[in-house]
């Protein structure tokens, strides 16, 4: 039977959020990133709840089509953990299943720390905890550039649309044009609506201003993760190493799988969407 997909709008305290949900069953929440929505996990939303699971899936403040406000201050971290505990208790979800990939998974590693009672098991795709992000060496700091300049009000803004998106079609999409990629449409798409761009570049300029770029340990006391933890990373990932995330198993002192993808970029749930679909479906169980 066809599994049924419904997008709604959750009011909440000062925002209101787009959430995609489908199927009945355990909870799962799954988290996108930048510049992404709910929709990265279309793949993973329909076998899921075909397989008897309730999927929750919002577009996060400044994404999709929840709102976006204008202040940098509204995109820290704690504001965003309370969206998410403000979503499940708006739809009477307790405990849940949760999958992050990019600032998602970052936001599911905090989700987790700080509201362990409401995460039974966690799935971090492309970002480590904080801690071993923090604590991943020179070679992270790097491939972290952009995380500076994007800190700069109206730069990245005037630079990232010219020529058609071209630096961003080049660093994120290894140069693909229009019409290549369904998931490249979509980000084009969406950031070329008023003020989506910087919206998204406030995650950054809230979560990852300078000192915290440069420093070498975690800018919060973060408690160790409880539940079973699943790390993916992907070996062509523009942005991230494989340090990062096998270096996060230090902060979990529940049961850790690690898995790594060959030849496959950054957007996993999208470019390998069965396997991502396969390892959620093992761990979740």
């Amino acid at each position: 039977m066809p599994v049924t997909l419904s997008s709604h709008r959750v009011a909440l305290d000062g925002i209101t959020l787009n959430v995609v949900e489908a199927g009945e069953g355990p909870a799962v929440l799954l988290l996108h990133g930048f510049p992404d929505r709910a929709t990265l996990w279309a793949h993973q939303i329909e076998t899921l709840a075909g397989q008897g699971y309730r999927v929750i899936a919002p577009d996060l403040r400044g994404f999709g089509d929840s709102d976006r406000p204008t202040e940098v201050d509204a995109y820290g971290l704690r504001t965003v953990i309370g969206d998410l505990v403000g979503v499940l208790d708006h739809l009477g979800a307790g405990e849940v299943r949760v999958a992050g990939h990019d600032w998602g998974a970052l936001v599911a590693w905090a989700l987790a720390a700080f509201a362990p009672d409401r995460v039974t098991r966690l799935a971090a795709f492309s970002v480590g905890h904080p801690h071993a992000f923090a604590g991943a060496g020179h070679r992270q700091k790097q491939l972290s550039w952009y995380m500076l300049w994007f800190q700069f009000p109206g730069v990245a803004e005037a630079q990232m649309p010219a020529d058609d998106w071209r630096w961003f079609r080049d660093w994120a999409h290894d140069g693909a044009g229009r019409g290549a990629d369904p998931l490249l449409d979509q980000h084009l798409a969406d950031l070329e609506r008023p003020g989506a761009l910087t919206a998204g570049l406030n995650w950054y300029r809230a979560n990852m201003p300078p000192e915290i770029f440069a420093a070498t340990s975690g800018a919060l006391e973060i408690p160790a993760i409880r539940c079973p933890v699943l790390g993916v990373w992907s070996e062509g990932d523009i942005a991230l190493t494989e340090r990062q995330m096998t270096d996060s198993q230090r902060y979990v002192n529940g049961p850790w799988r690690y898995e790594r993808i060959p030849r496959v970029g950054h957007w996993i749930p999208a470019h390998a969407p069965a396997r991502t679909t396969q390892l959620l479906l093992e761990h979740f169980a």
